[in-house]
């Protein structure tokens, strides 16, 4: 009889294969399941820090990576009329992150899961822990139910996490909205009188955009703006959303041509902008991992970076602990919270509405106590050394990748 480990893990992005590639080095048999009928292609715009590098060469990952960071890039801020300055851009703050496009990511992982069994159209409905493991009940895209046992559930999938709401509890518990609105796609051609490896912002009261150039392929842009009736932003398609937004006044040349390709864009991600805030990502034999569990929201460009770090560590503890799934499981939650800290206080914030000299410190309770506090705390640490702090739900501590709703034409 075999007494290989079994893994459940819900989700196919960026986290999902990184625990899954994580759990089958540890030895263990992994099933990911993904709700999506196939794989996510396209995508937007991510800087891997760090933190991500290191944990894509521990799971092996890294040589499949296409980094596309511009050799000669430049970035300008910009206005409605055309005048530009030259700025500072995301990959030029420190820790020399490399660009990328989401799919790149993705596409690394997905060529090295190996053995992994992979069902799409799949999504858990129960999840129950039993003595020795945990029942799972999925429900496939042709309605077919079925139950199986698995030693360990991973929940990967995503900010409005369907393994957070069976296991520990309503979204509205560790959903901290942010009030703000993004749109991430990929341009077919540059802004006109701007090379190819040159970024933009244009950034304007409580709205901004931003355009992120690449080596070898079209840049991708950003459109970021506040709003206080997110519901709102879904009725009407998006390009009606962002058209009347980023009027009444005329476009211009830049702001028409970045929305004229979106009116063509076949993928993209539009939607509302949340922090996930727990007190433990482990819970019996399911943990959480990724923006599952602590979504920092796009704006630290960390959300790619914490995932992969989350999976590789999650199979390196499981390893240390010998298969011992609450041994090993429930260190994640304090060990990640340490990558998350350190993660937050390297990377940069880009904030809807904020020129990016003034976004470093962006806060979602600016003004608190408690934020004051912790500002003071950053500026007395030692230059390259990050504050880490025991986990606090009343201060943005946690600012990176986001997955919500995407549309596609």
């Amino acid at each position: 009889m075999s007494t290989q480990r079994s893994a459940l893990v819900v989700g196919l992005g960026i986290a999902g294969m990184a625990a899954a590639i994580g759990l089958r080095q540890a030895g263990w048999r992994v099933t990911v399941i993904e709700r999506a009928a196939q794989r996510r292609l396209g995508g937007h715009f991510i800087g891997l820090f760090g933190t991500g590098l290191s944990a894509a060469r521990r799971l092996g990952v890294m040589d499949a990576v296409h980094t596309r960071t511009p050799r000669r890039a430049k970035t300008w801020a910009v206005t409605r009329g055309g005048d530009r300055t030259q700025t500072g851009g995301f990959l030029d703050q420190p820790g020399e992150p490399q660009g990328v496009l989401r799919g790149d990511v993705e596409a690394a992982l997905f060529e090295n899961l190996g053995d992994v069994e992979v069902r799409y159209s799949t999504v858990p409905t129960a999840i129950e822990d039993v003595v020795g493991g945990a029942l799972v009940s999925t429900r496939d895209g042709m309605g077919h139910e079925r139950c199986e046992r698995f030693d360990l559930v991973v929940g990967a999938d995503g900010l409005r996490s369907t393994v957070r709401r069976l296991v520990f509890g309503p979204h509205e518990r560790f959903m901290k909205p942010m009030h703000a609105m993004i749109c991430a796609f990929q341009l077919r051609a540059q802004v006109p009188y701007f090379p190819v490896d040159h970024g933009l912002i244009l950034a304007e009261p409580r709205r901004s955009l931003w355009v992120f150039p690449f080596e070898d392929c079209a840049p991708t842009a950003l459109f970021s703006y506040r709003t206080r009736d997110i519901d709102a932003q879904f009725r009407e398609p998006p390009r009606t959303v962002l058209r009347r937004t980023y009027g009444p006044e005329p476009f211009g040349e830049i702001l028409e041509h970045v929305l004229d390709e979106f009116d063509r864009a076949e993928h993209f991600l539009f939607d509302s902008v949340h922090q996930v805030s727990m007190r433990t990502w482990c819970s019996g034999r399911t943990v959480l991992v990724g923006d599952a569990a602590c979504c920092m929201t796009l704006y630290s460009g960390m959300g790619a970076s914490v995932g992969l770090a989350a999976g590789s560590l999650l199979g390196r503890l499981l390893a240390r602990h010998e298969g011992d799934v609450r041994g090993g499981a429930a260190p994640v939650g304090g060990a990640a919270d340490a990558v998350h800290a350190a993660a937050s206080a390297g990377g940069a914030v880009q904030v809807a509405g904020v020129h990016p000299e003034r976004a470093g410190r962006a806060r979602a309770d600016e003004g608190s106590a408690p934020a004051r506090r912790d500002a003071a705390a950053e500026r007395r640490a030692e230059p390259g050394r990050a504050v880490l702090r025991a986990p606090d739900e009343r201060r943005f501590r946690r600012v990176g990748g986001c997955e919500g709703r995407s549309f596609g034409r």
